[in-house]
């Protein structure tokens, strides 16, 4: 789950991380408000979507009075922000963030993530920062250092050092760089984080080290656990299909393709999605509808596929075990008969009772397409969908 600059600079300071002062406002009256609680200009006015790049598509504007705070406000309130971080569509913007401007000497960049390689938490920093970091590893590697983090010690205060160090800084600012960093990591772990950054992290003319912009990503199978973070979700900045796909509790990732799947078993699912993909297809999700889905699943299933305007074509590919392969059967049946499909159905079965199932399929007067194989079953749906174009 992602969350919002401002709420991400709150966890933060908790960790005694310095950040800007500033307030966020949710309308135009709290936006001059915060400005003049904030105190004499200048100011920056940034609006508050999930998605990096907001700079460069006029997300972030430096502002000199209150007055010119509303401004900018006003532009931004309502507004769709179109980054490359985002789709077409944009990100709608009903919240942003006012600031005190800072004057800066050096941006640099900080951040805690998984090293799924070493299977370890790694702390990054390096001695440029903000816009365009992304291009920085292959334009200047040797400027990233990772410092990783061992299971039995956890992220140390030297390996902090090290890192400030190897940011460029210097003297009494190397502590305070490998406070945040230990800051930083402590954070990412207490809040259950598969990432966390300060980009960028500012050293001012004053000569303070401030946090000037921070994301932080959640873990969803932890919130569980911080009621207190869930009550940040923005479900305006999410897409409205992984909304519905959570509140069915279905295991659902949207993707840009046209081929709807709908599986039972994670390993399954990506199999399919592979061998779609083999077979030059386009998958317009993964799908898992779990092991032991029922007819009211597989029917919001089809549902939530259904009401995709870029699905063509849907694969079904099951496997019987827990639940048997007539049951699934039966479950697709009643689903269609309930909501008739007006798109190619391919479904592939194996397992338990596997003929039965197809018995039932084949005999249900529906208009579903049954394989035995795998790949005959991909390799139709492709066939379908593109003829349906």
């Amino acid at each position: 789950m992602n969350i919002h600059e401002y709420q991400a600079k709150e966890i933060l300071s908790r960790y005694g991380i310095k950040i800007p002062k500033g307030r966020v406002a949710f309308h135009l009256k709290e936006a001059e408000a915060a400005a003049q609680a904030i105190g004499p200009g200048p100011y920056v006015v940034k609006a508050q979507v999930h998605a990096g790049g907001r700079g460069k598509a006029g997300g972030i504007r430096g502002a000199m009075d209150a007055s010119e705070v509303a401004g900018f406000a006003r532009q931004m309130f309502g507004a769709k922000l179109i980054t490359p971080q985002t789709r077409a569509q944009g990100k709608p913007v009903s919240r942003v963030l006012v600031e005190e401007r800072l004057s800066i000497a050096r941006e640099l960049y900080l951040g805690v993530t998984i090293d799924r390689g070493q299977g370890k938490i790694a702390v990054i920093g390096c001695a440029e920062g903000g816009v365009d970091i992304e291009e920085i590893g292959s334009r200047s590697p040797e400027k990233i250092h990772k410092m990783i983090s061992e299971p039995g010690c956890g992220f140390t205060f030297f390996q902090g050092r090290r890192l400030a160090i190897n940011m460029g800084l210097e003297g009494g600012n190397i502590g305070k760089g490998a406070a945040i960093a230990f800051g930083l990591f402590r954070a990412f772990m207490d809040n259950d984080c598969s990432l966390a950054e300060i980009n960028p992290l500012v050293l001012t003319t004053a000569g303070d080290l401030v946090a000037l912009d921070v994301k932080m990503n959640i873990d969803d199978n932890a919130l569980y656990r911080h009621p207190e973070i869930m009550a940040l979700r923005d479900i305006e900045q999410e897409d409205p299909r992984d909304v519905e796909a959570a509140r069915l509790n279905l295991n659902f990732i949207n993707l840009p393709g046209n081929i709807g799947c709908i599986v039972n078993g994670a390993g399954l699912g990506m199999a399919t999605l592979d061998l779609l993909r083999y077979y030059k297809g386009e998958p317009a999700n993964f799908l898992d509808a779990g092991a032991g889905a029922t007819k009211d699943v597989i029917r919001n299933a089809f549902g939530l596929l259904c009401a995709d305007p870029k699905v063509k074509g849907i694969f079904v590919n099951m496997f019987g075990g827990i639940t048997r392969c007539d049951s699934y059967a039966q479950g697709i049946v009643d689903a269609l008969r309930e909501n008739p499909l007006t798109i190619p159905l391919v479904v592939r079965m194996e397992g338990t009772n596997v003929e039965l199932g197809r018995k039932i399929l084949q005999e249900s007067d529906l208009n579903i397409m049954t394989y035995k194989s795998m790949r005959e079953a991909a390799q139709k749906i492709i066939e379908l969908v593109k003829k349906k174009k």
